[in-house]
């Protein structure tokens, strides 16, 4: 009867600490939202545009994050995060790199 208690009390805690899993991982976000410097760029040379892009997809993957290999869901969501804010700093990117501006790079997840 003893050994019952103790496999019944493991069961239960074990259920209990699954249960509560999701909602600990259920925490909201930190603000994801990364700033890319212009001021120090050329963009009339082709080199300076070259060092906008890299940074601009640089902070698309700091703000999208990168999911484990076995998320294929997250992977997927993270491309398209990627794709999303990367063409929208691409077009902010054009009109603010060209004053020295700094760029706002953020992902709307």
């Amino acid at each position: 009867m003893k050994a019952f208690k103790i496999a019944l009390t493991s069961f239960v805690i074990t259920a209990g600490l699954i249960k509560g899993a999701p909602a600990v991982a259920q925490t909201a976000p930190a603000q994801n939202v990364s700033i890319v410097h212009t001021s120090d760029l050329d963009l009339s040379s082709k080199a300076g545009r070259s060092i906008l892009d890299h940074r601009l997809v640089t902070a698309a993957f700091e703000v999208c994050g990168t999911p484990s290999d076995a998320d294929l869901a997250g992977k997927n969501q993270a491309r398209a995060c990627r794709a999303n804010v990367l063409a929208k700093a691409r077009a902010d990117g054009n009109q603010l790199a060209s004053r020295g501006a700094t760029i706002r790079v953020a992902a709307g997840r």
